[in-house]
Parts: C-alpha cells; sequence; structure tokens
C-alpha cells in the first residue's frame, strides 16, 4: 500500500496567528481552522459558487463563506441545521517536528445536495404571443398615502397605448416590491455576482425577481418612468438598476447573453431641469445591459429650475392632452422597433470576451 499523500505546509507556529485562513497545499486549496488549539483542514471552495471559504470568518463550529453566507462546520464539513447533506471535503492533519502536515486524499469527499434551479435559471426563449410590453414606475411616494404622480400618469398613457395597438402590458411599481438592496457581491469576486441574482436565490421573500422575469423572460419591450430627484433619476431606480448588475455581468463571466432583441423607452418628468443628463444615464445603463431604442428614445416634462409651484404642474400634466399622446406615441415606437427586431434580425451566437465596457457583437 503506498503512502498517504501528505503535504508539508510548514512551520505549525506559522498558522496558530488566525483562526481561518485559505493556505495552498500544492494546487488544493485548503481552508484552514486553528479553534481551541486544534487545527482542521477543509476544502478551501463553497459548494455553492465557489466561493473562498478560508477567507471568510468563523460563526462558533462554522465556516461563513465570503461570498453568499453558506456555512459549513469546521470540523466534519456538514451544512448548517437543515442543509446537513451539503458537505465539503475534509483532510486530515498532524503535528511532527514542529511542521504542520495535511494529507491531500480528503477522507470525507465533497457532496452537495440536488437543489432544484430557480425558475428565472430557465433558457431565455420567447413564448409565442403578441407583443409584450412592461412599464417599470421608479416613482417613490407613501404607500398609504398615494398622491398623483407624473411620471406614473404618462406611464399609464404609454401602456393604454400599447393595448390598443394589440399588445399585452404589465405594470410594475417598484414603491409596491419589497427588494433588498445590492450588497456588492460583484465587489467580493465577479464571479460571486451570479444569475439570478445571489439575494434573489437566498431569499424567497425578495421581489426583485418579479423585475427580472419581466425584463429577461416576458417583455419585448420596457418603459421605464422617473422622476427626477435633484437632476437625477429616482433613488428607486438606481436601487432597481444596481441588482440589475448580475445581468450585464453574465455577459463578461459567462459569455450569456439575457437581452436580446429588446427595446426601451423612457419617460422623464420633474419639477427641475436636467431632463438630457437623466435620459443619458438611463440609455447608458440599459444600453450596457443589452437593449436598444426607438428613435426618439424617451419623452420628457419639466418646467424648470424656478418652477416652484408644483400644484400647477401637476394640473399641466393632468390636463395636457398632447403629452399624454407623446406617451402612447412613444408606446408605438418602442413596439414597431420590437416588432422588427423580433421578425428580421438573427440572434448573435456569442459575445466576444473583454472588459466590461469593451464586449461586442461577432
Amino acid at each position: 500500500m503506498s503512502e498517504a499523500p501528505w503535504h508539508d505546509l510548514g512551520p505549525a507556529e506559522a498558522f496558530q496567528g488566525k483562526e481561518l485562513q485559505q493556505v495552498m497545499a500544492g494546487r488544493t486549496a485548503l481552508a484552514l481552522t486553528f479553534k481551541d488549539g486544534a487545527f482542521s483542514a477543509l476544502s478551501g471552495i463553497c459548494n455553492h459558487a465557489g466561493g473562498p471559504l478560508g477567507e471568510g470568518r468563523l460563526d462558533g463550529e462554522f465556516i461563513v463563506c465570503p461570498w453568499h453566507n453558506w456555512k459549513f462546520d469546521c470540523r466534519n464539513g456538514h451544512g448548517e441545521p437543515g442543509f446537513e447533506e451539503d458537505q465539503i471535503p475534509v483532510h486530515e492533519t498532524k503535528l511532527e517536528g514542529g511542521h504542520l502536515f495535511v494529507n491531500l486524499s480528503p477522507f470525507v469527499p465533497r457532496h452537495k445536495k440536488p437543489h432544484p434551479p430557480h425558475p428565472l435559471a430557465r433558457p431565455v426563449v420567447r413564448e409565442p404571443g403578441p407583443l409584450r410590453v412592461v412599464g417599470i414606475s421608479t416613482t417613490v411616494m407613501d404607500r398609504e398615502n398615494p398622491r398623483y404622480s407624473t411620471s406614473d400618469a404618462l406611464l399609464e398613457s404609454a401602456l393604454e397605448g400599447a393595448k390598443t395597438q394589440g399588445a399585452e402590458t404589465r405594470l410594475i411599481k417598484l414603491n409596491e416590491l419589497n427588494f433588498r438592496a445590492c450588497e456588492g457581491y460583484y465587489s467580493k469576486a465577479a464571479r460571486a455576482c451570479t444569475w439570478p441574482c445571489s439575494i434573489t436565490q437566498m431569499d424567497d421573500k425578495d421581489q426583485m425577481d418579479q423585475v427580472y422575469e419581466a425584463l429577461v423572460h416576458w417583455a419585448d419591450a420596457v418603459i421605464v418612468s422617473t422622476p427626477i430627484r435633484w437632476g437625477s433619476a429616482s433613488s428607486l431606480y438606481y436601487r432597481m438598476t444596481e441588482r440589475m448588475n448580475c445581468i450585464q455581468n453574465q455577459v463578461t463571466i459567462a459569455d450569456k447573453v439575457l437581452i436580446r432583441n429588446k427595446v426601451a423607452a423612457f419617460i422623464i418628468t420633474g419639477g427641475q431641469d436636467n431632463i438630457q443628463a437623466v435620459a443619458g444615464q438611463l440609455l447608458g445603463f440599459f444600453g450596457e445591459i443589452g437593449f436598444v431604442f426607438p428613435q426618439f428614445p424617451y419623452i420628457a416634462h419639466s418646467r424648470g429650475w424656478t418652477a416652484e409651484d408644483m400644484e400647477k404642474n401637476v394640473a399641466f400634466v393632468q390636463n395636457d392632452t398632447e403629452l399624454h399622446q407623446g406617451a402612447q406615441e412613444l408606446a408605438s415606437r418602442a413596439l414597431a422597433l420590437a416588432g422588427h427586431l423580433l421578425n428580421e434580425c438573427p440572434t448573435p451566437t456569442r459575445i466576444a470576451r473583454g472588459g466590461r465596457k469593451a464586449h461586442r457583437m461577432v
């Protein structure tokens, strides 16, 4: 019988200063713990998305993955209560001559409990049917005491216009959804930002899945409405787009384009100016994740910086038939382009690898 493949990590005292650390034994990544005067060595690769377990932290007896907070017992590799079937490899350790040795053949194998794929992870295939438009309202208001919203009113007119052309429509009001802010998984490591979003996978109460479903799987066109807040789009708009980072990241991480042959258009209203700057941000972001735009891709209304009589601004939008007609024409332009893309444009086969801002169709 051949000897066990023991690997000398070096002087044991060099590893006694940290409760948890990531070390390499040859090509094997290990999560090495030193707790209560004893060493344990487990695989340094998390079962979930391959996160570096040794760079995480200890929570009692459990190693917490730094990417998505999955937990594994530092002695036996089992997952936390309720997830015991998820198990990471455990390696035997020994001390000889003041050195720490680890057996590269684990005595506990890796076991991944089968998890059904998230519904959003299904292939992106357009289902047969009429053109479909989703309106996304990003205005913020008191849910218990709603008020008239100029951006909402024009969005509703746009969707009504789409219906008159035979399109199916949905309205998503971000103000009515409960969804967590982006927690910066991409900042930990590019592959830590997953599709579907890590938060969506972990929190079944997070309602951002409704936005993902509509934009990636359901809609042919999206119309986003926003008020102007201090020269920018609303805070809810930014909260939504930060969570949509996972859509763009699939291009550079996995060569997977989730948005193809889809159209975006915008409605911008406010009691102050800066319309073009707001429009520029919306166009830049939605273009980056794969949307295309009709000619004249947004309508907007503002009475300017000095117009503080907001009650007159509301009345103006309520009574201005040209603005509401303009919203319907915006929907018509978006539908016309969406129909053209679906009928005329072949699906590109892949995206060339490159920087986040440099990918291109080939």
